[in-house]
C-alpha cells in the first residue's frame, strides 16, 4: 500500500466541497449552527468536518471503503495483521482486548500497575485476574519493569492463566522485555495483551525500545494522541498472529466503543498515519535529540538528576519522556513542578513524590527545552540556598491481598459505608491507589488485611493522593456486604 495516501481526509475534503443540503445528524449543519463564541476561538475548519455516516464516508462499524483503507494503512504501518481506529481512547481498546482474550471465569496475568481501565475490563469479561507487582527502582521512586521471571513465575502457580497484559512502555518510559515475554507466554498458548497508550513512536527510530508488535505481542492498544499527533481520544488497536479471533475483538469493540464515532477524530488517526509514514522516522530522531539535549543541559545543573536507568542496566528506557529530579537540593516533585509552571510557564505532564516527567516529541522547539532547563536552574538555585536534602519515601506496598470476588462479582454486589476505622477484616467495595507510586494497595473483591489498612494509614498520614475511595475526606470506605 502507498503510504502517501489518506483516504479518510480525501473523502471527507471531497464531501465538504459538495457540500450537500444536509438533513442528518449532527444538527449545527456544518460551521452555520455553532455558537459564534466557539467558532471565534477555533475557526470553522474543524465543524465543516464533524461529520457522520453520510454518503460515500465509510462505517466505523462497518467498514468497507475508505475508514477500511485507511485502517489498513495503519496496519501496514506498525506490521500488523488488523488495524482498528478507536474513537473511545486506548480504554475501549484495553476493555475489547481483556474481552477477547478470556471468558468469565479465566484467568489472566496482570501487572498490578495497569490503567483502570483493565478493572473495567475484568468486570465486563468476568475473568480472573492473577496479579504481579513490577520491580521498584528504589533510586528513583518509581514501580518499572516487569521481569520474564516474574511472568514465569506466575504462570508456574497458575498454569491454566490464558493471558497476560502489561503495560509497555511506562508512565516513566520503562520498558519490559517483551520480546522474552512474548516467547513465554506462547509457550503456553496464552495470548500477550500490551497497553501500549505510551509507545505509539517507538517503532520509528532505533534510538528507542522497539515497539510491542516488533517483539511478539498478539494484541496491542495505542495512544496515538499521546506520543503520535492525533488528537486527543483518538488510538488504535492492533493485532498480529494467529492466536487472537479478529471476529470476536471486532465485536467487542461494538460492544465498547460510541456509535456515534467522530470523524474528526479519525481523520486526525488517518493524518497522523500518514505523517508517520512518510516522515515518522525524522521526526522521531528530532523528538530524541530534544530529549537528549535537556537530560545533557539539565545534568549540568548542580543538584539535579536525569534518569538514565530504572534499576537494571538491562531496562530500556524511552527517550523521549524526560525523568528528572532535584531530591539532592530537597525539591520534591510537585514542588519543582509548581515551580516550572507559575514562574516560567513550563507545563509538564507528571510529578510525584520526587521526580517531574516531561513528555519530548518532535514538535517541540530548542527555544522551549532552553525555557524549561532555565527554569529548573532557577529551582535549583532558590533551592541551594535551603541546603536540604528531599527524604527518601518508602512506597511500602504489602502483600497482594486475598481476593475473595473476582472484580466483576465485587462491581454488581450490594455494598456498604462503613467508617474508616472500621473496615480492617472486611472485603474492599472501592480501589485504593496511592499516588505515587500509583499501583493499587486494593482492588473491589480483596479482603482488607492490618497491613493494608497500616499502609493507607501512613500514606494518609504523609499526605500522599489516594485515588478511588468515594469519601473526600478519607472518613469512610465502602465495603461489600453480601
Amino acid at each position: 500500500m502507498n503510504q502517501n495516501h489518506t483516504p479518510l481526509l480525501d473523502v471527507l475534503e471531497r464531501f465538504e466541497r459538495n457540500r450537500p443540503v444536509f438533513f442528518r445528524i449532527p444538527g449545527h449543519r456544518y460551521e452555520r449552527g455553532v455558537s459564534s463564541r466557539l467558532r471565534n476561538m477555533m475557526g470553522d475548519g474543524v465543524f465543516r468536518f464533524d461529520l457522520t455516516e453520510a454518503e460515500g464516508l465509510d462505517d466505523l462499524h462497518h467498514p468497507k471503503g475508505a475508514i477500511l483503507e485507511a485502517q489498513q494503512l495503519a496496519a501496514e504501518l506498525y506490521g500488523a495483521d488488523q488495524s482498528w481506529f478507536l474513537v473511545n481512547g486506548t480504554t475501549c481498546g484495553n476493555e475489547a482486548m481483556i474481552l477477547s482474550a478470556v471468558n468469565p471465569g479465566e484467568k489472566i496475568i496482570i501487572s498490578r500497575n495497569v490503567h483502570k481501565s483493565v478493572l473495567m475490563g475484568l468486570i465486563l469479561s468476568g475473568a480472573i485476574p492473577v496479579w504481579v507487582t513490577q520491580r521498584y527502582c528504589e533510586d528513583w521512586g518509581v514501580f518499572g519493569s516487569v521481569s520474564p521471571e516474574l511472568v514465569e513465575k506466575a504462570f508456574c502457580k497458575e498454569p491454566d492463566s490464558r493471558a497476560v497484559f502489561l503495560i509497555n512502555p511506562t508512565y516513566y518510559g520503562i520498558c519490559s522485555d517483551i520480546k522474552q515475554i512474548s516467547k513465554i507466554c506462547h509457550e503456553r498458548g496464552a495470548l500477550l495483551l500490551v497497553d501500549e497508550a505510551h509507545g505509539s513512536h517507538l517503532y520509528f527510530s532505533d534510538k528507542l525500545p522497539q515497539g510491542s508488535l516488533l517483539q511478539g505481542a498478539d494484541l496491542c492498544a495505542q495512544s496515538t494522541h499521546k506520543t503520535a499527533g492525533s488528537m486527543t481520544q483518538s488510538s488504535l488497536l492492533h493485532c498480529q498472529g494467529e492466536l487472537a479471533n479478529r471476529e470476536r475483538i471486532d465485536e467487542n469493540l461494538k460492544l465498547v466503543m460510541s456509535t456515534s464515532p467522530s470523524y474528526v477524530l479519525m481523520a486526525s488517526l488517518d493524518a497522523a498515519r500518514y505523517e508517520l509514514g512518510i516522515k515518522g522516522k525524522e521526526m522521531m530522531e528530532r523528538a530524541v535529540n530534544l530529549s537528549l539535549d535537556a537530560s545533557e543541559r539539565l545534568e549540568r545543573i548542580p543538584g539535579i538528576s536525569v534518569m538514565k536507568e530504572a534499576g537494571n542496566k538491562n531496562v530500556e528506557l524511552d527517550r523521549t519522556r524526560l525523568v528528572f529530579s532535584g531530591r539532592e537540593l530537597g525539591i520534591g516533585g510537585y514542588e519543582l513542578q509548581e515551580h516550572l509552571y507559575t514562574y516560567s510557564g513550563v507545563s509538564t505532564e507528571l510529578a510525584d513524590y520526587e521526580n517531574v516527567v516531561a513528555v519530548i516529541t518532535w514538535a517541540n522547539k530548542y527555544s522551549e527545552i532552553e525555557c524549561m532547563v532555565n527554569a529548573t536552574g532557577q529551582a535549583a538555585l532558590l533551592a541551594g540556598k535551603k541546603k536540604g536534602r528531599l527524604q527518601k519515601m518508602n512506597p511500602r506496598l504489602p502483600d497482594i491481598p486475598e481476593a475473595v470476588m473476582t472484580p466483576r462479582e465485587a462491581y454488581f454486589c450490594r455494598k456498604k459505608i462503613v467508617p474508616w476505622k472500621e473496615m480492617k477484616g472486611e472485603i474492599a467495595g472501592e480501589m485504593v491507589a496511592p499516588y505515587p507510586p500509583g499501583i493499587p494497595l486494593i482492588y473491589p473483591g480483596e479482603i482488607i488485611t492490618e497491613e493494608i489498612y497500616d499502609a493507607m494509614k501512613q500514606y494518609r498520614q504523609e499526605k500522599i493522593l489516594l485515588h478511588g475511595p468515594v469519601s473526600e475526606n478519607f472518613s469512610t470506605f465502602r465495603v461489600l456486604d453480601p
